[in-house]
């Protein structure tokens, strides 16, 4: 090989290394697009169930008025593929009425199954006029379920027009194994829908997608790894045996309150997750858990944020 030859070869190599080493340092210099979790989040439950109809867009708004740094709220599909909130894949005999104004009753309300329905059926039936017995200080008002791009929307909008800080939203994937394809799509194509509402609405990198329903999770984290992920528990199997339910690592493990312990409060830490509980509604056991040293609070009540926080 001449030695014109030999310089031409050298220089090609040295200029394809110091491409890759470039390429490699890019790669692992950009950040995540995903916005920083609040250090302390204190989130709405269904927006404010404790003062409004939950899961509506007044008690969404009702939360962002309070100050809470993110909504909670849960998600069903309709019919024809509309993502709505509400709590039950089916219209509560709690909280819901026929259009005819009758109370829907314990014993027909799984008849009322939200899946069997198109969003404009959904739309006929009311779930706020009758208030709450559980939540006494909940004031009633009519309300129908609403699409999320609407919640979002509609949130989006008032943070604007307040020049309040944006929030995040936390989603809860309503699903069980028994209720596929009968109260619910099965998990992917749940996933799917539900993943592609949020991005559509632009808030993908403030969105955390939580489930007791580990399969919906692992279905979000095949879309899109690059997600906030939580895990939502009732059980007391432990730390190590609710995550090992999941290939991966949520950034954000989510317990009943009374589950927690210190030694869970340390055991979450060390792993490098946020311990979120649910749901907390008296002012003294917020404190409680918070000198724990939890890093979030869901509550039906975020009126109580302000008494919390000026402590």
């Amino acid at each position: 090989m001449s030695s014109f030859h030999q310089h031409f070869m050298y220089r090609f190599f040295l200029i394809i290394l110091l491409f890759n080493a470039t390429a490699v340092s890019a790669q692992s210099s950009t950040p995540s697009r995903l916005r920083p979790l609040p250090d302390f989040d204190f989130e709405g439950h269904r927006g404010a169930r404790g003062l409004l109809p939950e899961n509506t867009i007044p008690s969404f708004l009702k939360a962002l008025e309070l100050g809470v740094t993110t909504l909670e709220m849960d998600v069903v599909i309709t019919k024809d593929h509309h993502v709505v909130l509400s709590h039950e894949p089916y219209l509560s005999s709690e909280i819901c009425s026929k259009p005819d104004g009758t109370p829907i009753s314990p014993s027909e309300e799984k008849s009322f199954n939200i899946y069997s329905m198109t969003f404009a059926d959904l739309s006929r039936y009311d779930c706020g006029k009758r208030g709450h017995a559980r939540f006494p200080q909940q004031q009633p008002q009519p309300a129908t379920k609403p699409l999320l791009r609407d919640v979002i929307q509609s949130v989006e909008n008032a943070c604007q027009a307040s020049h309040l800080p944006t929030v995040f939203y936390n989603i809860e994937t309503k699903s069980t194994r028994e209720g596929d394809g009968i109260f619910h799509p099965h998990p992917a194509e749940f996933a799917r829908l539900v993943y592609e509402e949020v991005k559509r609405n632009g808030v993908l990198n403030r969105t955390i997608f939580q489930s007791f329903d580990e399969r919906t999770l692992e279905s979000l984290h095949a879309i899109d790894h690059d997600l906030y992920f939580c895990l939502l528990v009732e059980n007391s199997d432990g730390l190590e045996k609710n995550l090992a339910r999941l290939s991966f690592k949520p950034q954000v493990y989510s317990p009943y309150y009374k589950l927690v312990t210190p030694e869970l409060v340390r055991d979450v830490r060390r792993k490098g997750m946020k311990l979120i509980v649910w749901t907390v509604n008296t002012l003294e056991e917020m404190k409680y858990l918070k000198e724990m040293g939890v890093d979030g609070i869901i509550t039906d009540y975020p009126n109580l944020k302000s008494a919390l926080f000026s402590q």
